[in-house]
């Protein structure tokens, strides 16, 4: 079958594990080359082919539900369930989503782009399928099968739904795609490296990794069998035979288990999941078909037993050398590329580049300054970090929560913690950044790359939440760079006002504004960058930001006989009273933030003016606050998306005209 040919999973039923093969082949190199054309991620789906085929040709989607965590490695679920046409349209406005969306298919249950969810989405659902079952009413899912992998098993939520699972006993199918990797390696000890040795491979006694190679295929072996259905049966028959023993049934069948529990513990490590009441099977070669689906099939057959977990192993960017041979990332995500020779070596460019120099130079001059990255070492600009100060630098995984509180343990004894994540993850820490760091008045400081509307990863992965809701903290301190000079200004104050509590400074993907050096503020202070003086209207605007660069363009394009300001907000949390005095003798004023603007950083300017002309007396200027609605922004790109806002140099000098109507 050729993937035209492919428009329901049913479609793969049919085939021979030859043609399934063949197929397997033709979806990587569509993969490659349509990421080549719009940009994606691409390391996790080439390894999760074979994985996704077996899934769909076992199961019955969408009657059985087939959840995926994270959400970007389902670009061969989406092909499958017969999307290849729109892959043109990948990750582009009005286009195909990069993660599962239920708008576009029946076959999608969760938006998922956030990882660590999955366990508790089907906790959750496997609650309602079995609450109609037991009220006769038809069930909504046969199976629930929850695909978790790319590193989300280090999320704490994982843990904390699969020991509800394991509790619970609710018939879940887990499915653990260990590709060793999240972005980065994963930071976790339930991953292997490698499929096990076949049964066949001569294993060399002078092997260095002799024994851990025995190991290896004693617990393959142990696999084959426990997959083994005469087993299973025999192994029940045995059980019950024991438990039934006049007088010593109980310690009987206590010793037994105690004696598979012994030898999981040595043979498989994973067998952690059984203790938390998981059956365990594998590990699984996940790039053979025939394997994976004769494991599924087993963990349907068990299913009424309680929660199955089916640890398969594969390669993250399996087929393509480029990504195979990229040791950072295996290509996890790659922008518009030549599919031939691959994405060129990523390199860090913008806020992020300043950053990565910035605290380069700090640590050489503060042995106190440490690193901390939730998995994302790579796109935070940590990389240098870690080559430099190895011992200073702390990848936790994609465990949010815990990297915040591990800086608030180390600010405690004294060392001067970095926090480096994207916008949209701090959130996952909210509580963290209040009552672990923030009511301890901790010097940590949080660096928030990719804030403001971010583009093509869509509305999950826009910051646009980090200042209306970091400004509400009590003694958090707020900063935003319009340059990349601003930012290694600010990053360099940090670390003197992090004496008095934390600071978190936010700044947007892409390229950033250069300056002079010396055109820079510094502290809290706002800057003044425009003063002109002409009859009529005054206005003030007061720019946040990225959007600073977007306002000087719009007040460049007002001309010279405009009674105009515009000030570079800088520090949204406290914010200056001297912008804030000018700003209450204006006529109008304008504010302009990357943010949800409801309750943002205007509206407090909003309220210190408010506050100011009651104070001193005046009329109040009128206040017109401009950013992100309050509601969820579709995927398009960055420019595309400010402009339907309004807030690009011509949607900010339509503002200002309308103010002084002109």
């Amino acid at each position: 079958m050729k993937l035209a040919d492919l428009t329901a999973p049913s479609d793969l039923r049919g085939l021979s594990y030859g043609q399934l093969n063949e197929l397997a082949g033709e979806i990587r190199d569509f993969i490659v080359q349509a990421v080549s054309e719009t940009g994606g991620h691409l390391g996790s789906n080439l390894g999760a082919v074979e994985l996704t085929i077996a899934l769909h040709r076992v199961f019955d989607s969408p009657t059985d539900a087939i959840l995926w965590d994270t959400g970007h490695q389902a670009y061969v679920h989406k092909l499958v369930t017969g999307r290849a046409s729109e892959f043109t349209r990948l990750r582009q406005a009005q286009g195909l989503s990069g993660y599962p969306s239920r708008s576009e298919s029946t076959h999608d249950f969760i938006e998922n782009s956030h990882a660590s969810t999955v366990l508790s989405y089907a906790y959750g659902m496997a609650v309602a399928r079995d609450h109609a079952v037991h009220h006769d009413i038809t069930p909504e899912h046969r199976h629930i099968v929850a695909v978790i992998g790319d590193g989300s098993m280090t999320g704490g939520l994982a843990y904390e739904a699969l020991n509800n699972l394991g509790h619970s006993g609710r018939r879940v199918i887990i499915v653990l795609n260990d590709n060793g990797r999240s972005y980065a390696p994963t930071i976790s000890q339930l991953t292997v490296s490698s499929t096990a040795p076949s049964l066949g491979e001569d294993i060399d006694e002078d092997d260095p990794n002799f024994a851990d190679k025995i190991a290896d295929r004693l617990a393959t072996t142990l696999t084959n069998i426990r997959l083994n259905p005469t087993y299973v049966r025999r192994q029940r028959r045995i059980e019950q035979f024991l438990r039934d023993l006049p007088a010593v049934g109980r310690q009987a069948g206590r010793s037994m288990e105690a004696v598979k529990a012994a030898v999981r513990e040595f043979l498989q490590p994973p067998g952690f999941f059984e203790a938390l009441g998981v059956r365990y099977i594998g590990p699984i070669d996940g790039h053979d078909i025939e394997a994976v689906e004769r494991a599924l099939r087993s963990a349907e057959q068990r299913s009424d037993e309680g929660p199955v977990l089916l640890h398969v192993v594969t390669q993250k960017g399996r087929g393509y050398s480029p990504a195979e041979d990229d040791d950072e990332k295996h290509l996890h995500d790659a922008p518009v590329f030549d599919p031939q020779s691959g994405p060129p070596k990523a390199i860090l460019t913008g806020y992020t580049q300043a950053f990565a120099d910035t605290l380069l130079k700090e640590a050489d001059s503060d042995s106190r300054i440490v690193a901390i990255t939730a998995a994302m070492p790579g796109p935070t600009g940590l990389l240098p970090f870690e080559r430099r100060f190895p011992d200073r630098f702390f990848d936790v995984g994609i465990a949010e929560q815990h990297a915040v509180t591990a800086a608030a343990g180390m600010a405690m004894s004294g060392l001067r913690p970095v926090v480096a994540v994207y916008s949209t993850f701090l959130s996952r820490a909210w509580d963290q950044v209040v009552y672990d760091v923030a009511l301890h008045k901790l010097p940590v400081v949080f660096c928030l790359d990719r804030s403001g509307i971010t583009g093509d990863d869509g509305p999950s992965h826009h910051g646009v939440y980090d200042m209306t809701l970091l400004c509400k903290v009590p003694g958090m301190r707020v900063l935003a760079p319009s340059s990349a000079q601003e930012l290694q200004q600010m990053l360099h104050d940090a670390m003197t006002l992090a004496d008095d509590g934390p600071v978190a400074i936010r700044y947007p993907k892409g390229t950033a504004r250069h300056v002079d050096d010396t055109d820079v503020g510094a502290g809290l202070a706002a800057r003044r960058l425009v003063s002109q003086s002409a009859p009529g209207t005054k206005v003030a605007v007061l720019a946040i930001g990225k959007l600073v660069g977007n306002a000087l363009k719009a007040v460049e394009s007002m001309g010279t006989d405009t009674n105009i300001e515009l000030w570079d907000v800088r520090s949204c949390q406290p914010l200056d009273p001297e912008m804030i005095t000018s700003a209450a003798a204006a006529d109008v004023v304008i504010t302009l933030e990357d943010g949800i603007v409801e309750g943002g950083v205007g509206a407090a300017i909003a309220q210190h003016i408010e506050a100011r002309v009651a104070a001193t007396g005046g009329a109040m200027p009128r206040v017109h606050t401009m950013g992100v609605p309050t509601r969820f922004i579709p995927q398009a790109k960055p420019d595309v998306i400010l402009a339907e806002l309004s807030l690009d140099a011509a949607g900010i000098m339509g503002a200002i005209r309308a103010a002084t109507g002109r």
